[in-house]
Formats: structure tokens, C-alpha cells, sequence
């Protein structure tokens, strides 16, 4: 039995949609616990103050702020590293390849904003502009994968690439609208630790911990600094090498090496070890793959599978207090972020996509059925769940206003996502899903 309840385990996490799953459970479990006897337990908790460092290097926050800047930039060094191989190796790697997903995504950032401002220009609600700009590309796969054979593969690899863009614009907007005042000393500091990582990057150093080290040093001052702290994760995550350290020639003359010790173990005259013959294995594999790819394998399952779900378990339980869902229902912030995401995203990824098009500037096929699953796709990137709520924390700090704005990006994200599932179920199968592996270079050059 227990083996039964093992296994099913397993296999749920290998699911694609397993991280949509983890992120809605995490959510109603925030909504019920915000409006049960236990929110004052969860209040508590939340900011109980955590203390970490000695004397001046000290950082004394609240278990909300170590979720949100702390294990944030953990979320954020995945970001950094899904960007750069996608830019390297993926469907941005080419001008005419990332001309079509990062038009719809500027258009699907921009429109979503301007309808925000529409609502919202001259109130002292415009801090919250960027809030609906955002797609949760968790939500949006897991949606996607629930849909299964209904969502052909270049509609899979379209929204993720969208996603990909849209991720690289909200950092941006963080990095230059979200910045409190700047210590120089501070900044300086992160600044040799880029230029160390990057010297490290130079030098093709491949084993992950230096970097790491280096890293933990960079976010630090980061976040003294007054730069937003889950910067330093995007930055990290852009100077892990892609490219891996030896050819394929030499991998397989030190594999057969290793064979050959593993035999030599074998024998108890020879002075050789398993152990020894494991080590020299394992740096095969080391070398095998790129740090890039080694560090976002390593990454995605704590990431998606817990950090995200601890963020949204910290930052989404609205309570529904009905003077304050009824302020919210008649302000313009609320309806300015569900309008964004809802209508915004539509307009914009599809307008733009339909615009490419027209001009002859993209390989779709202009049809019907391409058009209906092009909607489906730009209703779901109406789900901004995690990268809004975040953009929210860090546009108000006042609980009626953050409020609002949780209401206005639960509002917009549930109907965009029942709705894009509903349009998206209507189309008929598209057969098996194949695709085929990214063909990454060979070669000892450090990227």
C-alpha cells in the first residue's frame, strides 16, 4: 500500500501541470487560513523577525521579507538562467525566432499597463502600474498541460517563449522602478562580485559552488544596496556558463578512463578503489553538461515545488472582510489590475501577434483554427498570479491598497484562466506531441 501511495507521488510531481496544481493549492490554502480563527497565527508568523549575520552585516527582516527578497531570488537565479538559455539555445536564440514571441510579450506588458493607467492616472493609485503586466508561466503550463494533445507544440513553445520575455521585462521594470536610495558602498560591492563571477565565467570554471558563494556575497550587498535583492538572482543566473567545458572527444576518452578504473577496482592486486573510479565518473558528468543546465535541473523542483508555493501561501491570503471587498469592488485599482490582466493581455498578445502576421512577418499559418488556439493562449497569459502579487508588494506597502490589489489579480487571473482552459478545450486533438532536443554546441568557449 504504502509503495502504491509512493509511486502515485511520484508520479504526480512529474506531471507538467503538478506545479499549477501546487500554486493553486498553496492559494486557496492562504484564502482559508486569512479568513479562519487561524489568521492570527498566520499574521504572527508572517512577521516574526528573523536575524542572520553579526555586528554591521547583519540583516534583521520578517519571515514575509526573507519569502519575498530571500527565497525570491532563488525563483529569480531560475528566471536569469531560463532567459539566458533561451537567448542562447531557444526560441529567442534568433532574430527571427524571438521576433514574434517577444513582440506579443511587449504588447501583452504594454496594453495591460496603459489600461491600468486609463483607470488609474492622477490617483495615488499609479505606483501599482506594472501589476498587470505580469504571466505566471507555472499557472499558464499547468493549464497548458491539463489541455494536453488540445494545445499543439508550437503553441506550447509560443507561450513559453512569451513567458520568457514577459519575465525579462518585469525584471527590468523592477530593477529601474523599484529601487530605493542607493549605498554606494553598497553597490560597489555587488558590482566586484559581478565582475569576479564573470572572471570566474571567463576562466570556464565549471563547478557550481564558487559561483553560488560569490552569489549568496553579490545578493547581499544587493539588498543593502537598495536595489531590489532578487536582481542578483537574475544577474547570477546570466553568468553561469551555458556552454560545457570539454568536447565531446575528451568526455569520451575520461569516461572510458573511468571504465577502465572500474575495472582495475576489480581487482584486489591494483591499488584502485571504487571509490576512486565513482569520483572519477561523476566529474565526467560534471563535465557532461553545462553549469547553466546542471544548476536549473537542480533548481526547478525546490523552486516550483516549494518556493513558489511558499510565496503564494505568504502573500495571496486576502481576507474578505465585507467593508473591504466593498471598497475594493468600487475602486479603480482593483478593476484597473483585472482589466489589465483580462483584457489587457488579450489585446495585446493577440492584437500584436495578428498585426506580425498581416505583415507577413511570422510563420503562422492564417487560419481559423491557428487564430482560435493564438486567443485561448493570450486569454491564459491573463493569469499573473506570483510575478504580480510580487510586483504588488513591492508597489504598496499599505494594507488597504495591497489589498486591492490581490482581489484585482485573483479576479483577473481566475477568469482569465477559466476562460482560456474553456476555448482551448473546444479545439480537437493535435495527435502526439513531439519536439525535438535543442542542439547545443560543442566546445570549451565560456558563455
Amino acid at each position: 500500500m504504502s509503495t502504491s501511495i509512493s509511486d502515485k507521488i511520484k508520479h504526480f510531481f512529474k506531471k507538467d501541470s503538478a506545479a499549477g496544481m501546487m500554486l493553486l493549492f498553496a492559494t486557496i490554502l492562504a484564502l482559508v487560513v486569512a479568513n479562519s480563527p487561524l489568521y492570527e497565527m498566520y499574521h504572527h508568523l508572517m512577521e516574526m523577525h528573523i536575524q542572520l549575520g553579526v555586528g554591521d552585516l547583519t540583516i534583521n527582516e520578517t519571515v514575509h521579507h526573507w519569502i519575498n527578497d530571500g527565497l525570491m531570488a532563488i525563483f529569480f537565479l531560475l528566471v536569469g538562467l531560463e532567459i539566458k538559455r533561451e537567448l542562447k539555445y531557444g526560441e529567442l536564440s534568433t532574430v527571427q525566432s524571438a521576433l514574434l514571441p517577444a513582440v506579443a510579450a511587449v504588447g501583452g506588458a504594454m496594453i495591460p499597463a496603459l489600461i491600468y493607467w486609463g483607470f488609474n492616472a492622477g490617483t495615488a493609485n499609479m505606483g501599482g502600474w506594472a501589476i498587470p503586466m505580469a504571466t505566471d508561466i507555472a499557472f499558464v503550463i499547468g493549464v497548458v498541460a491539463l489541455l494536453g494533445t488540445r494545445v499543439p507544440v508550437w503553441a506550447k513553445v509560443f507561450v513559453t517563449a512569451i513567458a520568457v520575455v514577459d519575465d525579462l521585462i518585469a525584471v527590468l521594470i523592477i530593477a529601474f522602478f523599484y529601487t530605493e536610495s542607493i549605498s554606494m558602498v553598497a553597490l560597489g560591492i555587488a558590482a566586484v562580485c559581478l565582475l569576479v563571477l564573470l572572471l570566474f565565467n571567463y576562466r570556464g570554471v565549471n563547478k557550481i559552488s564558487p559561483y553560488m558563494i560569490i552569489g549568496f556575497i553579490m545578493w547581499w550587498a544587493v539588498l543593502k544596496s537598495g536595489v531590489h535583492a532578487t536582481i542578483a538572482g537574475v544577474m547570477l543566473g546570466f553568468v553561469m556558463p551555458a556552454s560545457r567545458g570539454w568536447s565531446l572527444e575528451r568526455l569520451k576518452e575520461y569516461a572510458q578512463e573511468g571504465f577502465d578504473l572500474f575495472k582495475q577496482a576489480e581487482d584486489e592486486d591494483m591499488p584502485v578503489t571504487k571509490e576512486q573510479a565513482l569520483n572519477h565518473m561523476e566529474e565526467t558528468v560534471n563535465h557532461a553538461e553545462s553549469p547553466l543546465h546542471r544548476l536549473e535541473h537542480k533548481l526547478h523542483f525546490s523552486v516550483y515545488f516549494l518556493i513558489m508555493p511558499i510565496f503564494a501561501f505568504a502573500n495571496a491570503g486576502v481576507v474578505f472582510d465585507p467593508e473591504v471587498m466593498g471598497h475594493a469592488l468600487v475602486s479603480t485599482l482593483t478593476w484597473g489590475v483585472a482589466i489589465g490582466l483580462f483584457v489587457g493581455k488579450q489585446i495585446g498578445i493577440f492584437g500584436f501577434t495578428w498585426i506580425l502576421t498581416k505583415l507577413g512577418l511570422t510563420d503562422l499559418a492564417d487560419n481559423k483554427e491557428t487564430w482560435k488556439v493564438v486567443y485561448g493562449v493570450a486569454l491564459l497569459a491573463g493569469i499573473g498570479f506570483t510575478m504580480s502579487l510580487f510586483i504588488g508588494n513591492l508597489s504598496f506597502t499599505d494594507f488597504e491598497h495591497l489589498e486591492f490589489a490581490k482581489i484585482g489579480i485573483l479576479l483577473g487571473s481566475l477568469v482569465s484562466g477559466c476562460l482560456g482552459y474553456f476555448v482551448l478545450s473546444l479545439q480537437p486533438s493535435f495527435g502526439a506531441d513531439t519536439q525535438e532536443p535543442l542542439d547545443v554546441p560543442e566546445g570549451n568557449e565560456v558563455q
